[in-house]
């Protein structure tokens, strides 16, 4: 088994007064040739965003872009004609494929909104831009993993054009399980959202990340009761990066 540990306060870190941003990965100003990806996860970002701000219009294309609250609301609108309101319990994706224009606002006046902005590199480039989002509170397990993401149209969650999949583990003091590695070739970041626990052999507070690699399967055991969400994808970078 290998690891890579990035420490909560070792992140990147932007305040642009509407917005309040942590950078696992280099983004932005934020660069750091140690850390610019772990496999196709290519962004892991940790924002707050303040009361009736938000992000303009801008393009993407030829990335995987899910976004899940962790507080409050945020609207989302796009050129594909969406428009749409993601809260926590919720989970969107956004394949921005041969390209797409989108802006993201909380238009809540009395509260700021807290979500992860997580880009994944997809398997092929120039697909067809799409856009998705899924309640995931009611499929919530405690002691145990919830898959909100996967290769499948079919399967829990809402599905990417990569061979990933996110669980989020909700785990009570003293309690914990061995998570087991969908595909050969993939490795697991998990980043500690709530609480603190043990992932293999290393000890996570909030907002820790550890990536784990080059192993079949690894153990969650909560020190207190955490919530932990764990992003499996492959580590080898698609043919039309190299």
């Amino acid at each position: 088994m290998k690891t890579v540990y990035h420490k909560a306060d070792s992140r990147g870190h932007a305040d642009h007064g509407w917005l309040n941003s942590y950078h696992t990965f280099s983004f932005a100003g934020y660069q750091n040739r140690e850390r610019s990806n772990f496999g196709v996860l290519r962004i892991l970002n940790d924002d707050t965003v303040s009361q009736g701000m938000g992000f303009g219009t801008h393009p993407h294309k030829n990335m995987e872009i899910i976004s899940i609250p962790l507080e409050g609301n945020l609207e989302h609108k796009d050129s594909m004609g969406t428009t749409a309101v993601i809260r926590k319990g919720e989970i969107q994706v956004m394949s921005a494929g041969t390209g797409v224009m989108h802006s993201e606002y909380n238009q809540n006046k009395d509260e700021a909104v807290k979500f992860l902005q997580i880009w994944v590199f997809p398997r092929e480039e120039n697909v067809e831009p799409r856009y998705d989002q899924k309640s995931i509170k009611d499929g919530e397990k405690i002691n145990g993993f919830q898959q909100i993401l996967s290769p499948d149209k079919n399967e829990d969650g809402v599905w990417i054009h990569q061979d990933a999949w996110f669980n989020l583990a909700n785990f009570t003091i003293g309690n914990g399980k061995n998570y087991t590695i969908n595909k050969k070739g993939n490795g697991v970041y998990a980043f500690v959202l709530k609480g603190s626990a043990k992932v293999g052999d290393r000890i996570l507070n909030e907002k820790d990340g550890l990536g784990i690699w080059d192993t079949q399967s690894f153990n969650i055991e909560a020190v207190e009761d955490t919530e932990i969400l764990l992003m499996e994808v492959p580590m080898d970078l698609p043919a039309y990066l190299k």
